[in-house]
């Protein structure tokens, strides 16, 4: 299976899920009512909070900051599978999230990355779509009810969303496929380069349409690679 994000699984999914996969306007057991001060899914996380072109974009308009200056504090680089990407922070003693407040709640919950909004859902890639799963394992909430999962992503534009969700994992996923065969160092670092200038260093004009913006950039990335 290809799991949540860019990372490559080697796992059974009946092992870690319900054994089902859901659309957005399914009904799926993953709301925890708020949480009610738990932060354990904000802590010890590693590198694998990895962001998008979206999450980047949200974050430098909604803090005034600069991809540039994101990095100076709260997010780092790291190969992941081949290429260089992005991801948050932890930082401290208990590796916490940089965003994490004193009562151990998101300081930035309106603006939080994608892989945020969706825990403890995962992604499953399959046919150049994906479906969601959920994770019995991650979650250390009991009795969590059941909620629609468009909801709990609480995005207004989930088919728009999810349409750019499926365009960059597969457009990762090739450009990886292409560094394995071409087995070049030189060129993977070129590859991490167009993907960080292109998609994260040069920012999304905030006044016009991030994804009509992002659907030219992958167009113009699909002809420089392929």
């Amino acid at each position: 299976m290809e799991g949540d994000y860019y990372m490559q699984r080697d796992i059974d999914l009946r092992e870690i899920s319900d054994g089902k996969l859901y659309g957005s306007n399914d009904m799926v057991k993953a709301d925890c009512q708020d949480c009610a001060g738990c932060s354990d899914c904000c802590r010890g996380m590693g590198t694998s909070l990895v962001l998008d072109p979206l999450d980047v974009h949200t974050l430098c308009t909604g803090l005034g900051k600069t991809f540039e200056e994101l990095l100076e504090h709260s997010v780092e680089l790291n190969v992941c599978d081949g290429v260089i990407l992005p991801n948050l922070k932890m930082a401290g003693e208990r590796e916490a999230c940089v965003y994490l407040d004193d009562s151990g709640r998101c300081s930035i919950h309106a603006i939080r990355p994608g892989f945020c909004r969706m825990f403890p859902l995962g992604r499953y890639y399959e046919g150049r779509s994906f479906r969601y799963f959920l994770q019995i394992h991650e979650c250390s909430r009991p009795n969590r009810s059941k909620i629609k999962v468009k909801k709990w992503l609480d995005r207004p534009d989930v088919a728009q969303y999810e349409q750019f969700v499926g365009e960059w994992h597969y457009f990762l996923k090739d450009v990886q496929k292409l560094l394995e065969r071409a087995g070049d160092d030189g060129m993977a670092r070129n590859a991490s380069m167009y993907i960080l200038k292109n998609f994260y260093l040069t920012p999304f004009d905030s006044r016009e349409d991030f994804y009509q913006q992002f659907a030219q950039r992958i167009e113009k990335g699909k002809t420089y690679f392929f």
